[in-house]
């Protein structure tokens, strides 16, 4: 019998960004309880929330210096266990961020190891002497800059992100004996999983030799595939070996899906299986570029790697860290529908479909003047990497400005141009609207993915498209086309279920459709 998390379709909250109930300018936890109702009514399965705990938000939450409490602009624990209970009681799960690569370096832990250097706690981060007047090698932090940073005894003390988020060692037993702790501690509150932060993270190569030259950063954020010494290591599948033990002995079905940000499909592969994560995030199809071609070959080999015993395939393709894929693929109305195809497309595969807060919308990124800015990947580079501020802009909830219902005071980050005619009231009152179309599409694949077979068949169609079907155990099959490239073709024979833009007989370039045979 399949299990839920198989096929369910998880909507990301950006809790900064998604609802604010107490007119600080940012939002929280009870924002998103009051908003529940747009996730469900929008077809998802289950929502994601981002971090929500103690931490000084040098990068937004995701420096921790409490992994079992929540921060006060966020709410408390108690507003948690409501989240949580009114999401159960609308048939939603909840899975929520965790960040073991590091903490937040006001996290008591560091903060003893960063004053004493004769503590035991110094072991769990990997601090190291210098190396000729400098740091111990020459690794520089995704984020831009040096990956180290000196304490006042000498000592330099490794960072792969901000100067702020020290790296644990996770050749430490402690570390892992605090994680399995963190762990239960949430799945005892009821969570019903976990999105785990750098997954590929964690261990470091235990020399911390250098990296090839040619295999640094360079200043764009997460360049995974570099740095062979700092990510991938052999061991850190075995934590979720663990994990996966913990997760599978409580009831439920609980699930893990990982942030494997690495540049091929095999590599991310062999983090997922029966003894390992439930699912990884497929980031190489959403480095591709809208092209039929390379669509399917990323899919076929995703849908080989990922459709596992104990795992099942993840289609995502925009999220908090990445341009708004409405942006990457053209912008303006094209853009959009562009983004409606390749949304469509995916949602006629098996597997999680991952969305993030505002592609319902069709929002695109917005384009924030310097001073607004306060991504510490902008901070860092001064400027020269654009950051993740334009994915992260509020959600607007109505037409009217300056709150557009996010907030009742200054919104965190300034609203887009584009607020006020993308806002939830604006496209629900169009039912021809972005909004209107993500709820038909999930709503169709929800009456048909019980029926699915979880094969793929490719079926021929002309260079510049792509054509694929999944037989129906009622009897029959459906068939979805993507047209990237192809001058119009032909809409397969069949009932029109859905098509991402209006056609007729042909399918236009940057239009998908699911036909019925």
């Amino acid at each position: 019998m399949p299990r839920w998390w198989q096929d369910a379709a998880v909507y990301q909250v950006y809790v900064r960004s998604f609802a604010d109930s107490d007119g600080d300018g940012v939002g929280d936890l009870p924002g998103v309880t009051a908003r529940l109702q747009h996730i469900a009514a929008l077809g998802a399965d289950a929502l994601w929330l981002t971090p929500f705990y103690r931490s000084p938000m040098a990068d937004h939450g995701y420096d921790v210096a409490d992994q079992c409490d929540v921060d006060p602009q966020f709410g408390t624990l108690a507003d948690v266990d409501a989240l949580l209970a009114a999401a159960h009681g609308i048939g939603l799960k909840v899975l929520v961020d965790l960040v073991p690569n590091h903490s937040s370096d006001e996290h008591p832990w560091f903060v003893e190891a960063l004053a004493d250097p004769t503590s035991p706690l110094r072991d769990r981060y990997l601090f190291r002497p210098g190396r000729g007047g400098g740091p111990p090698n020459a690794w520089q932090s995704v984020f831009g800059g040096p990956a180290w940073s000196q304490a006042p005894d000498g000592a330099w003390y490794l960072h792969l992100f901000d100067a702020k988020q020290p790296d644990f060692d996770w050749r430490h037993p402690a570390v892992h004996a605090e994680w399995e702790r963190i762990l239960r501690f949430w799945l005892d509150r009821g969570v019903d999983g976990f999105r785990i932060d750098v997954a590929h993270g964690l261990y470091k190569a235990a020399d911390l030799a250098d990296n090839p030259p040619d295999l640094e950063p360079d200043g764009v954020l997460f360049h995974a595939s570099t740095m062979p010494n700092a990510w991938d290591q052999p061991e850190v599948v075995d934590v979720y070996r663990r994990w996966r033990e913990i997760t599978d002995s409580y009831p439920g079905d609980r699930v893990m899906v990982g942030e494997v940000f690495l540049s091929t499909v095999p590599k991310v592969a062999r983090f997922v299986g029966r003894e390992r994560l439930h699912q990884a995030f497929n980031f190489p199809l959403l480095a591709a570029p809208l092209d039929a071609t390379a669509w399917q070959s990323v899919i076929a080999l995703s849908l080989e790697a990922f459709e596992v015993e104990g795992a099942s395939a993840t289609w995502v393709l925009s999220n908090h860290d990445v341009i708004r894929h409405a942006t990457r693929y053209g912008g303006g109305e094209p853009g959009r529908a562009r983004a409606r195809a390749a949304t469509l497309t995916l949602l006629g595969l098996p597997g999680s479909p991952y969305l993030y807060e505002g592609e319902e919308l069709g929002l695109e990124q917005d384009d924030l003047p310097a001073e607004a800015r306060q991504d510490p990947v902008w901070l860092r580079s001064g400027g020269r990497v654009p950051g993740r501020d334009g994915c992260r802009t509020p959600l607007p909830w109505t037409a009217e400005p300056p709150g557009h219902g996010f907030t009742k005071g200054t919104p965190w980050l300034p609203f887009g141009p584009q607020a006020a005619a993308r806002s939830v009231a604006a496209e629900d009152a169009d039912p021809g609207s972005h909004l209107w179309f993500y709820r038909t599409a999930l709503a169709l694949r929800r009456e048909l993915r019980a029926h699915l077979a979880r094969e793929v068949r490719w079926l021929d169609a002309p260079p510049g498209a792509l054509c694929f079907a999944r037989t129906d155990s009622r009897g029959g099959e459906l068939r979805v086309l993507l047209n990237t490239s192809a001058p119009a073709v032909p809409v397969p024979a069949g009932e029109l279920l859905l098509a991402s833009s209006p056609v007729t007989d042909l399918v236009p370039p940057g239009t998908a459709v699911w036909v019925k045979v």
